[in-house]
């Protein structure tokens, strides 16, 4: 293609704003184009870029964790998307938290301030179609009525199946200064991380029982006549988990495992967590609490919660519509659309789940956009890298099978590692971890003219 190609990015959430930044420091001309907040979605509440609707986590540090893996490697490109973590974080043991109005904020700035991106205020309903330009799809799961039209007619053609979306909840917020902290205690789970950061709110067997009856019998928001109702697993709403057997939130969200409460001495029968949800901890959200009960139903039941009795809910939990494509079906191994070579597709749209997994997905697009403009001959990372094996899920996996997912151990095969097979799980995760970053860094040699 020609050197004067521009790319227009549709959406400036985490993949389309990670694609921009490195798009832009590579000296490409970007278009980015964001709809928020001329038309804002469900979720959303403002217009910047890499608003944050539900958790604040980018989910574990540890080196020896799938997610560590990643943050790793896209440590190593440059992600703009973690240097922004970084400096909005805020204490959650050993998981990665941002203060998200300090994190969208940063990413914002960059963005709009970067000479090699031009930031427009407008709903795109189609890929651009000019002869050097080229989309990037990055709306995420709540892509626009218009543009999920003329996206599931072009996915239609290739399945034969219209399955563009599914549900995602979202969890409550609380005002800290309504938390009875006589019914709570501060702790990491396992001591874990240099400051404590969680509240934990204990609950008795009694407690627990009457929490989940009432949820089990709370009323919901139904879904349309004409949706579906598909859950992403990590996602489930809390009554829907519950659904499964009364002790199922004790083994999920609710587990107390790793806490001792102190004020008894022994781990409490079900607890749930609220992490912080800015620097200034004057609000905590309610860890893996999402939920689709109306909010009245949500009071009643979450004020069971000793510890919550009296809580104000800065926002209740909510539920919104995902899209996604089959991504093994419809996307070619350089996450460009089949039938549509100038079109890409990144971040939640293509079924990966979870902020780190869009960021790192938008990073991927960047880079084959990038060796596709500079004439350089298309190479993925392998799939020992995290990187790699993420886009190995998105477009290698069974077509039959494909759900959203997040990054894990499971995506990775042992084979592709070296002297790892027979190893038990522990053993096996530490050498995956030891080895990726070093075949990650001679992916980076072998496409040096990006990576320079």
């Amino acid at each position: 293609m020609s050197n004067q190609t521009k790319v227009h990015i549709i959406g400036s959430g985490l993949a389309g704003s990670e694609a921009a930044f490195f798009l832009a420091e590579r000296g490409i001309p970007v278009v980015l184009h964001e709809m928020r907040p001329i038309r804002q979605t469900e979720a959303h509440h403002t217009g910047m870029c890499a608003e944050l609707v539900c958790s604040n986590s980018l989910k574990s540090q540890s080196p020896v964790s799938a997610p560590g893996m990643m943050k790793t490697e896209m440590r190593l490109v440059g992600s703009l998307i973690l240097t922004a973590a970084e400096h909005a974080q805020v204490p959650a043991g050993e998981a990665l938290a941002v203060d998200r109005d300090q994190f969208a904020s940063f990413i914002t700035d960059k963005l709009k301030n970067h000479p090699n991106i031009q930031f427009l205020n407008e709903e795109v309903v189609k890929p651009f179609e000019g002869e050097n330009e080229i989309t990037l799809i990055a709306t995420g799961p709540l892509t626009s009525e218009k543009l999920a039209a003329w996206i599931s007619e072009q996915t239609l053609s290739i399945t034969g199946t219209d399955d563009l979306y599914f549900y995602d909840a979202i969890a409550p917020i609380i005002d800290t200064a309504s938390i009875d902290m006589t019914s709570a205690f501060i702790a990491n789970r396992y001591d874990k991380g240099e400051e404590e950061a969680y509240i934990n709110c204990p609950m008795s067997q009694d407690e627990y029982y009457a929490f989940i009856d009432s949820i089990l019998t709370g009323e919901m928001v139904q879904a349309k006549n004409f949706e579906k109702e598909k859950y992403f697993q990590g996602c489930q709403p809390i009554e829907q988990i519950a659904s499964t057997g009364k002790d199922s939130l004790r083994y999920g969200p609710m587990k107390p495992v790793g806490l001792t409460d102190p004020n008894t001495g022994r781990r409490p029968y079900a607890c749930v967590q609220l992490r912080p949800e800015n620097r200034a901890k004057t609000a905590y959200n309610m860890v893996g609490f999402q939920t689709k009960l109306k909010y009245g139903s949500q009071l009643k039941s979450l004020r069971l919660i000793p510890a919550l009795k009296n809580a104000e809910f800065l926002r209740m939990g909510s539920m919104h519509r995902n899209s996604f494509v089959c991504g093994p079906k419809v996307l070619r191994p350089d996450l460009s659309l089949k039938g549509h070579p100038q079109v890409y597709f990144a971040g939640q749209i293509t079924g990966v789940e979870g902020y780190l997994e869009s960021a790192a997905c938008g990073m991927l697009a960047a880079t084959f956009i990038a060796e596709r403009i500079m004439n350089i001959p298309h190479l993925a990372p392998p799939s020992n890298t995290a990187l790699g094996a993420l886009l190995s899920h998105v477009t290698a996996s069974d077509p039959k099978n494909y759900q959203p997912n997040n990054i894990q151990f499971a995506l990775f095969d042992p084979k592709f590692f070296d002297g790892l097979e027979g190893l038990d799980r522990g053993e096996l995760r530490a050498g995956m971890s030891k080895q990726a970053p070093h075949y990650f860094k001679n992916w980076m040699k072998e496409c040096s003219t990006l990576f320079t």
